[in-house]
């Protein structure tokens, strides 16, 4: 397994945290969704795997490219 980081593809505020540290991810499964200009943007994993850590919780601002969470993905 290789270590992935996700990044924020956008500034906003993070609305949702759909995984948690632990939890198995599918490929293009949503980790977090941030919510920038009234619009909601899932942040996908890459591969399938799982959720090593998070870096956000809902409520939390984030700028572009900021570091959401690591995954161990195939």
């Amino acid at each position: 397994m290789a270590r992935t980081k996700l990044h924020a593809e956008v500034a906003g505020t993070v609305w949702k945290v759909l995984k948690r540290a632990g939890d198995e991810i599918a490929a293009d499964d949503a980790v977090v969704i941030l919510e920038s200009m009234k619009m909601e943007i899932p942040v996908a994993a890459p591969a399938r795997g799982r959720v090593v850590e998070l870096y956000v919780k809902e409520g939390d601002l984030v700028k572009e490219g900021e570091p959401i969470a690591v995954l161990d993905t195939a």
